[in-house]
């Protein structure tokens, strides 16, 4: 079983795989998004976090990222959980408002490399559209997202495929 040791890091050591869990900081590297979303418990109606014009936690995806169909083999995978800790952060929310759907993961290709997209669920009765809002977040509908890039209609289709299944 291979280990990876860096500053700042922890090691989470699998036979057939190597996750690397950031330290808290405040930017990340290009290998890794979040989309996140709220499931009214009732309805089951489903809303998406716009942010910047994107539904990718913390950037927006780069131009000419193109979806791959079947997920590619990576040697290190960054884990979510600092990411999600930093955007609970970002929004004022408390920890455990995000919730990592941990069988969802979609890869794009892109001009730097392939990116990682990881699912996370807001936890909390209601969206927290008032926390999203001072930063021009806002929550919307699938059918709110036809001006999204194309790669990021693919990754929304895959997600809301992967909820409606759960």
């Amino acid at each position: 079983m291979k280990a990876l040791r860096c500053h700042s890091y922890a090691t989470i050591n699998l036979p057939f795989l190597t996750l690397q869990k950031h330290a808290m900081t405040s930017s990340f590297d290009n290998t890794i998004r979040l989309i996140t979303y709220h499931k009214q418990a009732t309805s089951a109606r489903t809303l998406f976090l716009r942010l910047n014009g994107s539904v990718c936690v913390p950037n927006p995806l780069p131009q000419l990222s193109q979806y791959i169909e079947e997920l590619q083999d990576l040697p290190v995978v960054t884990h979510p959980a600092a990411l999600v800790a930093q955007t609970e952060k970002q929004f004022n929310l408390a920890a455990d408002s995000l919730q990592i759907e941990h069988e969802f993961r979609a890869q794009v290709d892109t001009p730097d490399g392939t990116v990682t997209v990881y699912l996370a669920r807001f936890t909390m009765i209601d969206p927290p559209r008032d926390e999203v809002e001072p930063q021009e977040g806002k929550f919307i509908a699938l059918t709110e997202a036809r001006n999204l890039p194309g790669v990021e209609l693919q990754l929304l289709r895959q997600a809301y495929s992967f909820i409606m299944e759960g």
